[in-house]
Parts: structure tokens; C-alpha cells; sequence
């Protein structure tokens, strides 16, 4: 067995605070409509809650996606190919990953998350299951170029991207997370990487507000624990209890929106700078974009991916996409 022990290439300052994760909160708070990225959500707490969201029985979307993954996992495996190194953005528990790793005999696998101990262990878990299988963790903000070891540097690659983890960005932001994956999938030597990515689709308004706002309240906590994490690491003062979970359709956008709003008037600090929210004014903490094939395929294109394959689920509720890497143009 070969598994790398992993690579930090988190900013951290003297306190061991994630620098980007203390500016992106004081920007969000201070804004007139406060809304804080929806990636801060996924300390090592918040990653352990969303595994347990999973299972919910409102939360569809991983069944969906794991019913491809072993269904199709020929059709899959067809398609990418042997030998490529796996390189997967926000790996989390890595639940769905065996099924992908058994069906296309990848060369090494490369998990990249922002929470590390949650990585790590997710790391050695795998690597025990897969004991042939050179695993390399990089604790990372994959939403910028990532430089992976050296190992893979010269490999094909195949990315990751499950869960419709892309819904959770606006269309800008999402662009630009695509373009970056291109560059940190990208070999030397003229293969071009391949991209294995998830996006749910447009349904129902009562089954998807209902997946974001379980009856257990399972969400409800995964969304608060953002404003307890602010606490712990950024000094922070915020009454937790006086905060609650909304999840919402937003027609417009096509999307769920999750929002923290406050059930009365409060004041708090946040790393000694002082803020106030009114009754029923909200924090914005994540969207979840749905899609239909056609908004799929242009946002793909927008970040540099050309669709090749594409395969749904029994109930046609998910898609799971496979895109292969087109060069820049600016021109037809």
C-alpha cells in the first residue's frame, strides 16, 4: 500500500484561522443582503453532518447518484478508460468513491478537501479498502488551481465532482471553479483530463425543499453549525439560539435556498468587529442550483468541458455527467 500522509496548502495565520475563511466571513456579515460562501459550511463538524443528511429519507440526491454509479458502473467505466488518476473535489467521506475506483481501475487517487482531520480519516478508510491503490490526500480550496504531488503530475486524470456540489455556486463562481479544475487536471503531455461530475435536476418544489429541510432537522443543524463554527474560530459572539434554519424554492433561479435568519433583533462581534440583524432578516448560506439538461450542457461549456456521456437515474431525479476538457476559444 502507498498512501501519502497529505499535503496542506491551506493559508492559515498565527492562530491557525483559514485566512480566507475569516475575510469571506467579515465581507458576508457586512454586506447589505449578508450571505457567507456556502463552502465555510464544511469544517470537519459540518462535513460529518451533511454525511449524516445522506441519509435522510428526504435527501434524495446521493441514493440517486449511487443507484448510477452501481448501475452504470460498466457504461462508466467504458467511457474514462483505464489508468487514469482520480482526483476528486471535496472528497468528504468518500462514500461514493469505492463504487467508481472498483469500476475503472484507476492508477492512484487523489482526494482534495478543505477539512483536513475529516480528509485524512476518509483517506485511511479508503486506502484499507483499496490496499493496491497509491492514495495522496492534498488538504485544499479546490476552488482555485490546485498544484497535486508529484506523483500524478504526469498521469491522465479523470476529476469527481459528485453530489451537484456545483449547484451550490452561482453561475459566475461555478465558471470559474470549472476552468480552475481544468487547469489542476491538466498533464503535460497532451491527454486531455476527463471530468465525472453530478448535477440534480429540476422537480418537484415540495420534494426539494422538503430534501433541504428534513423533518429530523438534520439540515436545520448542518446550517447552524456555520454560526457556531464562526464562534469557535473567529471569536465570535453570535446567539445561536436565536437564529433558525429556512430552506426555500427560488423559481427564478432554479434553485434551494438556505438562509439563517434571526427570530428577533440581535447584536454580535465576529473576530471584534460588532454587527446587528433585524427580526427575520437572514444570513444566505447556500444555493442549490437545479438543472435541466440544456443549462447543464452551456454551464459545462462556459468552463471549458465538453459533455461526451450522461447517464440518470431509475426516477430521472440526477444526472451524472461525464465531460472531457476543451481548449479555449474566442472565436467560432
Amino acid at each position: 500500500m502507498k498512501t501519502s500522509e497529505g499535503i496542506a496548502l491551506v493559508d492559515r495565520d498565527e492562530d491557525g484561522v483559514d485566512r480566507a475563511f475569516r475575510a469571506d466571513v467579515l465581507e458576508g456579515l457586512r454586506a447589505r443582503r449578508k450571505a457567507i460562501p456556502a463552502r465555510w459550511l464544511y469544517d470537519d463538524a459540518g462535513s460529518q453532518l451533511f454525511e449524516d443528511i445522506t441519509k435522510v429519507p428526504e435527501y434524495y440526491p446521493t441514493r440517486a447518484e449511487t443507484e448510477i454509479l452501481t448501475e452504470r458502473a460498466g457504461e462508466i467505466a467504458a467511457a474514462v478508460g483505464p489508468d487514469r488518476a482520480v482526483v476528486e473535489f471535496g472528497s468528504g467521506s468518500s462514500v461514493k468513491t469505492p463504487l467508481l475506483l472498483d469500476a475503472i481501475a484507476p492508477s492512484s487517487y487523489v482526494p482534495l478537501d478543505i477539512a483536513g482531520d475529516f480528509l485524512r480519516q476518509a483517506a485511511i478508510e479508503l486506502s484499507a479498502k483499496f490496499p493496491g491503490l497509491p492514495v495522496y490526500p492534498v488538504e485544499a480550496d479546490f476552488m482555485a488551481e490546485v498544484t497535486l504531488p508529484s506523483e500524478v503530475e504526469k498521469a491522465a486524470k479523470l476529476g469527481f465532482f459528485p453530489g451537484s456540489t456545483i449547484g451550490n455556486m452561482v453561475a459566475w463562481t461555478a465558471v470559474e471553479l470549472l476552468r480552475s479544475m481544468r487547469l489542476t487536471l491538466q498533464a503535460d503531455h497532451g491527454v486531455q483530463p476527463l471530468l465525472l461530475i453530478g448535477m440534480d435536476l429540476v422537480k418537484d418544489r415540495a420534494v426539494l425543499e422538503a430534501a433541504y429541510d428534513d423533518a429530523g432537522g438534520v439540515t436545520g443543524e448542518f446550517n447552524l453549525n456555520l454560526a457556531r463554527r464562526i464562534n469557535r474560530e473567529l471569536e465570535g459572539t453570535i446567539p445561536v439560539e436565536s437564529l433558525r434554519h429556512v430552506a426555500r424554492w427560488n423559481d427564478e433561479y432554479a434553485r434551494v435556498e438556505m438562509h439563517l435568519e434571526a427570530m428577533h433583533g440581535i447584536e454580535f462581534s465576529v473576530s471584534g468587529e460588532s454587527f446587528a440583524m433585524a427580526e427575520g432578516e437572514t444570513i444566505h448560506t447556500e444555493n442549490s442550483h437545479k438543472f435541466t439538461r440544456r443549462s447543464a450542457d452551456m454551464l459545462l461549456h462556459a468552463g471549458g468541458w465538453s459533455p461526451r456521456k450522461r447517464w440518470l437515474d431509475s426516477k430521472e431525479r440526477f444526472s451524472l455527467i461525464l465531460a472531457e476538457a476543451t481548449d479555449p476559444r474566442k472565436a467560432p
